[in-house]
């Protein structure tokens, strides 16, 4: 069942680069900009079935670099942040500039394409029949997208450790990182990410032993030693559209995908909180969007550190 989750908090407790953000930011500046994003990522959703776990993608990639400022859209040429290897296969941007020029014609120099870019995250949950919930608005664009500064994204390849210290450099913990990788319920990887887990895994080769035998054929199967490693697979196998707990129940039981999946069953901590949420998801989706919200509060620039763009691929 779909649930309304209204997270507010104290604006003390983060901080005042925080304190002008808040739920409804748009009401009277703009008041149809919320119903317009989540209309076009609804029909984008329509068309294109992987929009949803793009959109989410799309959110978390801008906002784990410098911040939820949209640095992310920006075409800068080969210096553009976009470019770094860790962002390789970001889609989505034309949603993202389809809402930036419906909102520029209602509502000129209003809504930020960061802003967009969290609410079309959120709407792409709701997409995937996962939690409804409210998000803080009032961000400005960055004025900055750098390559350079994207060399501390999470990657598939990295130990939990490395997981873990990358998560708190940001200020997320270990939930976080359980919470917001398990949105891998929705979506599509390349094989490019996986060949390595099943062919050329650790100093002596072979396949990755934490991957469940019962599940290592089909994953094989799924995705050839020598075959093409731009052909895609579900995350989280029979459930890839659907947002649930399927990708809990298959990382505890081996049957995860990614190998930075399969790492959160390697650390106490982490994988203590995956297995809390075996046989239920009611308190998954309310802890969900605890962090969606908390990632969406990262690095944000307000007053005169940021800007409106008028198109969100390029700087004013």
């Amino acid at each position: 069942m779909v649930v309304l989750f209204m997270i507010i908090f104290s604006d003390l407790l983060f901080g005042f680069s925080h304190a002008q953000l808040k739920v409804g930011f748009y009401n009277k500046v703009c008041p149809n900009a919320e119903s317009i994003v989540a209309n076009i990522v609804r029909d984008a959703a329509k068309s294109n079935s992987h929009i949803p776990a793009i959109l989410l993608r799309l959110h978390f990639h801008d906002c784990f670099v410098e911040g939820c400022d949209g640095s992310i859209l920006i075409d800068n040429g080969g210096k553009s942040e976009k470019m770094a290897f860790g962002h390789q296969g970001l889609q989505g941007f034309d949603v993202i500039e389809n809402a930036k020029a419906k909102l520029e014609s209602v509502c000129p120099g209003v809504v930020s394409c960061a802003d967009i870019v969290t609410m079309a995250a959120r709407d792409a949950v709701a997409a995937s029949r996962g939690p409804v919930y409210q998000v803080e608005t009032g961000r400005k664009d960055g004025f900055v997208s750098d390559v350079k500064f994207a060399d501390r994204m999470p990657d598939v390849k990295d130990s939990i450790q490395l997981l873990k210290q990358k998560f708190i450099e940001k200020g997320l913990n270990e939930k976080d990182l359980v919470v917001l990788s398990a949105a891998h319920t929705v979506g599509t990887t390349a094989c490019f990410f996986v060949q390595d887990r099943l062919y050329k895994f650790g100093s002596s080769g072979g396949s990755d032993p934490s991957i469940n035998p019962k599940f290592l054929p089909k994953l094989s199967s799924m995705c050839p030693e020598n075959g093409s490693i731009n052909d895609r697979i579900p995350m989280d196998p029979g459930s890839e559209k659907i947002f649930d707990t399927k990708i809990l129940d298959n990382i505890r039981n081996g049957f995860a995908v990614l190998q930075s999946d399969a790492q959160l069953m390697e650390d106490p901590i982490t994988k203590g909180i995956v297995n809390s949420y075996s046989g239920g998801g009611s308190s998954f989706e309310a802890d969900f969007v605890k962090s969606m919200v908390r990632m969406g509060r990262l690095g944000t620039k307000t007053g005169s550190n940021g800007n409106i763009r008028r198109v969100c691929s390029k700087f004013n």
